[in-house]
């Protein structure tokens, strides 16, 4: 047996829009690895479902509106840190309300999936790419 590791559970989501592209938010300063690249999303709270957790911080981070009928289960991540293991479910989602917009003062890129390794992301967001990367292609050809 292993000593006891934390986990910690963050839910994700690659927003791909008409063209094909995928949004990738910035961590803002003073947060860990500010400045640092990635898919946005949030910590599941205690009592929530990954999904719920996901609507919650699209709107909160993003100001947008997703159905859970819109988010597609895609992949999943797991990093170990030093002090804690994450894992991240990545969900896919083409379909929205609003205009995604950084309400945390965040800075937000829309790229093609095959420009995502020139955005410096956390260690845990990195394999996720190639994933993305089969799904979207290069002309948005996929999942719903």
């Amino acid at each position: 047996m292993g000593s006891f590791v934390k986990l910690v559970l963050v839910a994700a989501c690659a927003l791909v829009d008409a063209d094909g592209r995928v949004l990738i938010t910035e961590r803002p300063a003073g947060k860990a690895l500010a400045g640092l690249w990635e898919f946005p999303g949030g910590k599941v709270e205690a009592g929530e479902r990954p999904e719920e957790t996901l609507i919650r911080e699209l709107a909160e981070e993003l100001g947008i509106v997703v159905k859970e009928a819109c988010l597609a289960p895609l992949t999943f991540a797991s990093h170990t840190y030093a002090d804690f293991q994450l894992l991240m479910p990545l969900w896919i989602c083409r379909r929205w309300e609003g205009l995604a917009q950084g309400r945390e003062g965040q800075r937000l890129a829309w790229v093609r999936p095959s420009k995502l390794r020139d955005y410096p992301m956390p260690p845990a967001d990195e394999p996720l790419i190639p994933v993305i990367v089969d799904i979207v292609g290069s002309g948005g050809v996929g999942l719903p």
